[in-house]
């Protein structure tokens, strides 16, 4: 270990090589069109990740020098590079060795020494460019017509402050670890791509781009092959429908059950997929919009193929990969063997709902609003209201078949008991028969998710069922937050079909038929949009995939969907005149980022407490202490 002195003049070194890149970096996604004003609060609030990040590294510096848990394998394989010798391999390291590469490259331009201290400095470094990123990122979500905009709102600024503050991420900024550099890498290849699903086809040159950030998220971690080729392949492959754009037709007066049928067969066929925002997203909408995508698909494969072909070669590498290690994981396979874990969808919505609580503020509160109103006889307003006359037109000359099939489709409540009932019923069955514990999870009291599952289902056999109604509760409020404000209009003009309705409608106003709003209102707009339905179900289907094959339950797992998650989420706002607090009165979403922050402060807080405070030792029941006497710390 070297000496503090020594430390300190390598530490300025390192800084200086880092503030250059940092400045760069900061030049390159920041222009001059962006008011000094924005500029200001976004470099500030960086500074502020990286002050809160090296503050906590050197806390961890002075109370745990030498490696720790997963450091005693990642730390020499980083020093075994250092010194050249890049064909030797740990067996025990499970992940490819993206992260050793790219810090050695780092320390190599500068002649900084491969010690724990340096190497863990890189990941105190780039979780401040891991913000930046996931401000970017969601600056463009709310700006999906000009994904090169750089225009930035409190919203999204404040957003990425707080995903660089998630309290599961930002405990590893301080470890040498391949959590914040891998999800670094795939925020950087979501920006990519959001620039890609923009009005201009991408160039040969941003594909070849795509391949390369592709193939780099690989070597972070093997389970990001779900993010880029899943979740962003998918969305670029909806994007590649949209680009079809049928012409709008008039609906027709159905009088038969086959002849809505035929007409909603040929609309899709065309493109005219069912994507509605997921506020204006009731049950039979999500049927909808998963037949009409695979209509579409079957019907325009060339088209997708042209745009996603990127995404197949980074695909075809990962297969090739596989094929030639023999497996996934690198090392260590007899204990990370693929499974079929499907209670991880299970787990995943009270991790979610813990860690987000300050979110569900406004939609609970909303929702008693809602309930009050109901009860005291106001009927709330309505973004979806249907003209009576779209009703009731021509009822007596349809059939009985297309009469039950659109009461049906149009009995909101009905489908809402299903779902509840189904959710509830495959709940339970997933607990009964899949409940999949890892002799790791029981044998490693340093994780707390040791402890979570020693008191709840571990504690006795009718624990685990009684979670069924958490889980479902808890992925209720996820799927509510998402959808935001019920009223929120859209940001553009768009036409689509009421699934069981006869006549078109448009949801908003051309923006050359209503009066321009102000700087402000347009950015107040455009945070409150809600993701389209095919967002969130490409991201459940992504997430799904990337861990129900993990046999262990480890919270790092959910990081990722956890970022991509929240950076869907849209700005709401409380509406408090139900509660006697004015006819108007409304509380902003900064509120509650407000009260996100602070959460994840002291969680942050409670979390790095434990860690360096309560230090203990294993020992076997005569008291001899095991392990070699090493020091043992709990941690995520």
């Amino acid at each position: 270990m070297a000496s503090w002195r020594e430390l300190d003049s390598s530490l300025i070194i390192q800084t200086a090589r880092y503030l250059l890149v940092f400045t760069i970096f900061h030049i390159y996604t920041i222009r001059k069109e962006v008011p000094l004003r924005i500029k200001s609060a976004i470099s500030t609030s960086l500074v502020a990740i990286a002050l809160l990040s090296r503050q906590w590294l050197s806390v961890v510096t002075k109370h745990v020098p030498e490696p720790y848990l997963d450091e005693v394998f990642h730390i020499p394989q980083a020093q075994v590079y250092c010194e050249g010798k890049y064909f030797q391999w740990d067996d025990k390291i499970t992940t490819p060795p993206g992260l050793y590469a790219l810090t050695i490259l780092a320390n190599k331009l500068t002649g900084i020494p491969c010690e724990a201290y340096h190497l863990r400095y890189f990941n105190a470094e780039i979780i401040s460019y891991l913000a930046l990123a996931a401000i970017i990122s969601r600056a463009r979500l709310e700006q999906p017509e000009t994904p090169n905009s750089r225009r930035y709102s409190p919203y999204a600024i404040w957003t990425g402050i707080n995903v660089a503050l998630f309290p599961v991420l930002f405990f590893f900024s301080g470890l040498y670890y391949t959590d914040v550099i891998s999800t670094l890498v795939v925020l950087l290849a979501y920006t990519n791509h959001q620039s890609r699903v923009g009005p201009n086809k991408p160039s040969l040159l941003n594909d070849v781009y795509s391949i390369s950030l592709g193939l780099l998220t690989l070597c972070m971690r093997q389970t990001n092959i779900f993010w880029v080729v899943v979740y962003m392949g998918g969305l670029e492959a909806v994007h590649s429908i949209k680009t079809l754009r049928p012409k709008p037709v008039a609906t027709p007066k159905f009088t038969t059950l086959s002849q809505q049928i035929k007409f909603d067969v040929w609309r899709y066929s065309l493109g005219d997929i069912h994507d509605p925002a997921l506020n204006l997203t009731n049950p039979i909408d999500i049927l909808l919009c998963v037949i009409s995508i695979g209509i579409s698909a079957i019907c325009n494969l060339g088209t997708i193929l042209r745009h996603i072909w990127s995404h197949l070669v980074v695909l075809g590498a990962f297969v090739g990969f596989v094929a030639w290690n023999g497996g996934v994981v690198l090392g260590d396979k007899s204990n990370h063997v693929a499974t079929l874990h499907l209670a991880q969808m299970l787990y995943i919505w009270p991790l979610f709902a813990f860690f987000s609580v300050p979110l569900f503020v406004p939609p609970l509160l909303n929702l008693v609003a809602n309930i009050f109103n109901g009860l005291i006889g106001s009927t709330p307003t309505s973004s979806r209201k249907t003209p009576v006359s779209s009703k009731d037109a021509n009822k007596s000359n349809q059939s009985a078949a297309l009469k039950a099939f659109n009461y049906l489709g149009s009995s909101h409540i009905t489908h809402s008991v299903i779902i509840l009932a189904g959710a509830l019923a495959i709940a339970t069955l997933i607990v009964r028969f899949n409940t999949i514990i890892h002799p790791f999870t029981l044998a490693d009291n340093r994780h707390f998710m040791f402890y979570v599952f020693r008191y709840t289902i571990l504690k006795a056999w009718w624990v685990r069922y009684a979670l069924v109604p958490v889980y479902v509760a808890c992925g209720w409020l996820c799927w509510t937050t998402l959808r935001g404000n019920p009223t929120t209009a859209l940001g553009s003009s768009r036409w689509i079909r009421t699934p069981f309705g006869n006549e078109n409608r448009v949801l908003n106003q051309s923006r050359s038929e209503k009066k321009r709003p102000n700087r402000a209102q347009e950015v107040q707009d455009v945070t409150a949009i809600p993701p389209a339905t095919t967002s969130v179900l490409i991201l459940l289907l992504a997430s799904a995939l990337s861990l129900i094959t993990a046999p262990l339950v480890e919270p790092r797992y959910f990081i990722i969907p956890w970022v991509f998650w929240r950076l869907l989420v849209p700005s709401q706002l409380l509406n408090l005149s139900t509660f006697g607090l004015g006819p108007k009165s409304l509380v902003s979403q900064r509120l509650v980022l407000v009260l996100e922050t602070t959460w994840f402060l002291l969680i942050n807080a409670a979390t790095m407490y434990i860690f360096i405070t309560r230090p203990f030792y294993w020992r076997a029941p005569d008291g001899t202490l095991l392990d070699d006497g090493k020091v043992q710390r709990f941690m995520w």
